[in-house]
């Protein structure tokens, strides 16, 4: 009997080496499907990024061609313009030589017209002593009457002269406002159109800075925290704020290329602090520090590349404040630094 017992815990164990093989079995094709189903959305992955490249190729491709647009346009536009500005000064010189013919007209006018009225004195004396006189005076009254006819005829035609030079003036006058609107009209397109590199140049800066806190775009200004540039007090950059403005300096020179040379611009830098005054031997207030922090700026983007002539520094010192509450937030937003691409 004992022996029987052994026997059979013997055979026992072959069910279960069984069903760990099925087990494992499982597991194996589990593990393979898992496999073909990665390498199937893996492939999909693939395709879908392969076609989003093309697509923004295509995109590429077409952003050049409307920029190879937008360039032949502002020449065409400065072409224009230089031209339109010749003719308005060619306009208004002819005007100004017309106004003074129109004056001397006038001054011959009024000659004539005392002239005219001394004969008229003359010819009413004459007309007094005509019995005295008799036959000399009447000739002599015939020759004044054909002389103050001759004046007559003389002032009609310089009347004449003189309304159709008022009218040649009105009609300069019509030209040069005309003119003057269109000069106005490329102006303003040349305006715009640095509207268009401002947008741009700030989009790159976004692209470059990244979306750093303390780092926002305040309308048509790019606006920098002081914090991460300068210590508090001091207007020497840091480490990470010369970092900063190396990366913005590398963006404007990029830009400088693509801008046609007919559109004067240049970079403003304008410093601000918070309302609570400073007085140090270095700073003795607000003003200085925020001129100084601007200067600072602009010195390093010389350093770095940037053309002198393309760059201007301003303080504005506590006044202009974003935010004119009395809280740390408040004085953390006012103290900054701004970027303008604006016209000199």
């Amino acid at each position: 009997m004992p022996l029987a017992r052994r026997t059979r815990r013997t055979l026992d164990i072959w069910p279960g080496f069984v069903d760990a093989l099925a087990t494992l079995l499982m597991v194996t094709i589990f593990v393979l499907l898992v496999f073909v189903l990665a390498q199937f959305f893996l492939g999909n992955a693939l395709s879908g990024s392969e076609q989003a490249n093309s697509r923004l190729t295509q995109q590429l491709a077409a952003l050049t061609d409307q920029l190879s647009l937008e360039k032949k346009a502002n020449d065409d536009l400065h072409a224009d313009l230089s031209r339109l500005s010749g003719e308005l000064e060619a306009g208004t010189a002819e005007r100004d030589r017309m106004s003074h013919d129109i004056a001397a007209l006038q001054a011959l006018k009024a000659e004539l017209e005392a002239q005219v009225a001394d004969l008229n004195g003359k010819l009413n004396d004459a007309n007094g002593q005509i019995d005295k006189i008799g036959r000399d005076a009447a000739a002599e009254r015939a020759l004044l009457s054909q002389q103050i006819d001759a004046l007559k005829q003389q002032l009609a035609r310089v009347a004449d002269a003189l309304d159709v030079s008022e009218k040649q003036v009105k009609d300069r006058d019509v030209k040069i406002l005309d003119l003057g609107a269109k000069l106005n009209i490329a102006l303003a397109d040349k305006v715009e159109e640095l509207k268009k590199y401002r947008s741009e140049f700030f989009g790159r800066l976004r692209e470059v800075l990244g979306n750093r806190p303390g780092i926002r775009v305040e309308g048509d200004r790019f606006v920098f925290q002081s914090e991460l540039l300068f210590d508090t007090g001091s207007a020497e950059l840091g480490l990470d704020g010369i970092e900063q403005v190396r990366k913005l300096a590398t963006t404007l020179k990029t830009l400088q290329k693509e801008i046609p040379k007919n559109i004067d611009w240049v970079l403003r830098v304008d410093g601000y602090t918070d309302k609570r005054p400073i007085t140090t031997g270095k700073y003795p207030s607000n003003w200085e520090l925020s001129t100084a922090r601007a200067i600072t700026v602009v010195r390093t983007l010389i350093a770095n590349g940037v053309p002198p002539d393309r760059l201007a520094a301003a303080g504005f010192g506590e006044y202009h404040p974003l935010d004119p509450a009395n809280t740390e937030a408040a004085y953390a937003k006012n103290r900054r630094i701004e970027l303008r691409l604006d016209q000199p």
